[in-house]
């Protein structure tokens, strides 16, 4: 299976230069590219009778060479790669969009999300130095895994970069045979069979406040200037602190979850209705939930756990787990479990979370 790997990079103020040319490259390629698609498409909309076919990357390619690049000298001063990486990108992005599994591509704005691909000659040199393509040879402050790979990409949160990549590894085995029923919650992050509560990070919670203050303290500061900038960067790293907080829960319960049992049961939540509910729809993000489940498929699959995903509208809630008997109604502000039937009261996340474990032994 293939396996990411993603850290920090530790760069001098050349280096620095080098990696903000590339990311104006990859954006300037993303944007002319998809300017380019949108009016192929406007084109074929309105004059149904003599369509243009829809490029492809190699395609979007060519036509940067020979169009782009003469009249864009800086182009050649950056990796080759870093504009063909971000057309196959744009490409990939058109594709999901035809398939109606995502939203038409956006422009890309200067120093949001700024990211590029480089493919080639990228190898690990000792423990803590990679070599690039054109930039050259990049420290890292962490110890880097002695594995072979291709390509990397290169982010940047707030003032900090990151370089990522992927490479192969081989699946571990296992010969555990508990089984662990997961409910995830709003009060708290999952409550597990075992009776296990788990408290979410709440991290924007947390820093809200702060958040808050900061932005209403730059509102008024002219966009573009230093003081309108230095405002921002604190901001973005503020964001920065509040995402990392929350990966950090999420990685270390996922991790403690798929290395400690056989097989992990979850529902398949509607995170995307539920956050429709503008009264949970902020504590439903702060938790994670999307990124909870992510961990937990391929950690399951690296550590040889088996990860069962219940129909979302299996009643884990509003069934007894003492005696299997469903209540016709539960409200949300019902936080404990009450039987008609046999008078059996739980908690109602740790009845939802045993219901769970019960769904795979079938008992």
């Amino acid at each position: 299976m293939l396996l990411g790997f993603k850290t920090e990079l530790k760069l001098n103020n050349k280096q620095r230069t080098q990696l903000l040319k590339h990311t104006g490259v990859a954006r300037h390629a993303w944007n002319w590219g998809l300017a380019l698609t949108k009016q192929i498409l406007d084109h074929n909309r309105v004059n149904p009778g003599s369509k243009i076919k829809f490029p492809t990357a190699i395609d979007l390619h060519k036509w940067l060479v020979a169009l782009v690049k003469p009249e864009n000298e800086w182009y050649y001063e950056c990796s080759k790669s870093t504009p063909q990486q971000a057309l196959m990108a744009l490409r990939e992005a058109w594709k999901r969009c035809f398939n109606k599994t995502a939203g038409v591509p956006k422009f890309k704005k200067k120093g949001r999300r700024d990211s590029f691909t480089l493919e080639g000659t990228v190898k690990i040199l000792g423990n803590n130095k990679i070599q690039v393509p054109v930039i050259g040879v990049l420290r890292t402050y962490e110890r880097l895994p002695q594995v072979l790979t291709k390509s990397c990409t290169i982010s940047r949160q707030a003032d900090r970069w990151f370089i990522s990549f992927r490479f192969d590894v081989e699946a571990q085995k296992t010969d555990k045979t508990s089984v662990v029923g997961v409910d995830l919650g709003v009060k708290n992050l999952c409550t597990l069979s075992t009776g296990e509560v788990i408290a979410g990070a709440k991290s924007y919670k947390k820093y809200e406040a702060k958040l808050s203050r900061m932005q209403w303290l730059n509102r008024h500061k002219i966009i573009g200037s230093n003081n309108w900038k230095k405002a921002q960067m604190r901001i973005a790293r503020l964001h920065r602190k509040i995402a990392n907080i929350r990966k950090d829960t999420l990685h270390q319960t996922t991790t403690l979850l798929a290395k400690n049992h056989g097989t992990v049961v979850i529902e398949d939540l509607n995170v995307s209705g539920m956050m429709a509910n503008h009264k949970l729809a902020k504590a439903i993000a702060d938790m994670g939930f999307y990124e909870f489940r992510h961990q937990l498929r391929y950690k399951c699959e690296l550590y040889g756990s088996n990860l069962v995903v219940v129909d979302r509208w299996f009643p884990s809630s509003k069934t007894c787990s003492n005696c299997g008997t469903k209540k016709e109604t539960l409200t949300l502000d019902e936080r404990v479990f009450s039987c008609d039937h046999c008078g059996f009261e739980i908690d109602r996340d740790l009845n939802a979370a045993i219901n769970l474990s019960l769904y795979v032994s079938g008992s």
